[in-house]
């Protein structure tokens, strides 16, 4: 399917710089460009691409300024990342066009409820007296277990899992060998016996309107009542939410981020990769959390924060720069130790 740069335009409110008639199948990174390819340029550190570039499109932000001849067709648009991810959002349905059908090889409780074009590939597992919404898609091999519902227009990808009685809202999609509503990390001791005594999980999974959760990322079930992903959050590939937790809309978090139970997090706050939530506790809005930070107690909202315990930014790397020398100042603490005791016993 090829777009012209007239098309482009007019769809995603463009100025054309160049051929309107130049037609695009693909998409490249602008230092990996080719003949029909389009590629966009929103920062200006990568302006210098644009001059050599082999991409016959380039979406430019109008901020951006050019001091040389360009040899491919440029669209200036007020935000070319924005408009990159329209024009993807509008190629990915051209190259996957959406399913619908119930696969012969798939297994589907008598009592299941299936909308309207459905879409149940083979293998996939509905449970007895699950509901399925108008148009959701439910790959080979995921199973959906007994009681549990999901929304319209939901997709759920291959090898998922999802436990009785969960509920999943409109537009939810859930990446390959994910798994929603496995027990949560519930162990009582029992010191008498020499043992763990489990404690019964008997809440569910709560999953609002779209909300995309990544591949093999776990989202455990409630001791009692519900662990909640409100709508519009975003969760990368390998994370963990465990029991009882809720989600704020529009949150997302990079991937290997743990969040343990009972914790309370804010809307639209954003989790670099590998940060860790303690228990218990509770996160404000808008709190931007910097990879690899662990949080031990309860973050008021409206902060970036990063490192363990969490700090402004400015003052961690001031701290990390510091602790680079602590082996030359500790050298030269001991160095003046030496000193001050000499002149000790030569004052004697």
């Amino acid at each position: 399917m090829e777009f012209t740069a007239k098309q482009i335009a007019q769809f995603i409110q463009g100025t054309v710089v160049g051929d309107e008639n130049a037609a695009i199948n693909t998409f490249a990174k602008i230092e990996e460009g080719v003949p029909g390819a389009i590629s966009f340029l929103s920062s200006p550190k990568y302006t210098h691409y644009l001059y050599d570039t082999q991409s016959s499109i380039v979406l430019v932000d109008a901020s951006i300024e050019i001091d040389k001849p360009v040899k491919t067709t440029m669209i200036r648009v007020e935000n070319a990342r924005d408009c990159v991810a329209k024009l993807l959002q509008l190629y990915a349905q051209a190259i996957d066009p959406k399913k619908t059908g119930i696969d012969k090889l798939a297994s589907i409780a008598e009592s299941a409820t299936i909308g309207k074009d459905v879409y149940v590939g083979p293998f996939a597992v509905i449970g007895e007296g699950a509901v399925i919404g108008d148009g959701s898609q439910i790959y080979p091999h995921a199973v959906i277990g007994d009681k549990t519902t999901l929304g319209t227009n939901c997709k759920i990808y291959p090898n998922v899992t999802i436990y009785h009685s969960c509920k999943l809202g409109n537009n939810v999609t859930i990446h390959a060998g994910s798994v929603i509503g496995a027990d949560g990390f519930g162990f009582a001791p029992n010191e008498k016996e020499n043992k763990y005594d489990k404690i019964p999980q008997i809440g569910i999974v709560t999953i609002e309107d779209d909300v995309e959760i990544g591949a093999n990322t776990c989202v455990d079930r409630s001791t009692m009542g519900s662990t909640y992903i409100r709508k519009g959050v975003k969760l990368d590939n390998l994370v963990q939410i465990a029991h009882n937790d809720d989600i704020g809309e529009n949150t997302v978090m990079s991937a290997q981020v743990g969040i343990a139970g009972s914790t309370k997090v804010g809307q639209w706050c954003m989790f670099g990769g590998q940060v860790g939530i303690s228990g218990h506790i509770e996160i404000g809005d808008k709190v931007f959390m910097g990879a690899q930070s662990g949080v031990p107690g309860s973050v008021k909202g409206n902060q970036s924060l990063i490192g363990t315990p969490p700090m402004e930014p400015r003052g961690y790397f001031k701290s990390q720069a510091i602790f680079r020398r602590l082996p030359d100042m500790y050298k030269e603490l001991n160095d003046l130790k030496k000193e001050i005791e000499e002149l000790k016993n030569k004052a004697k």
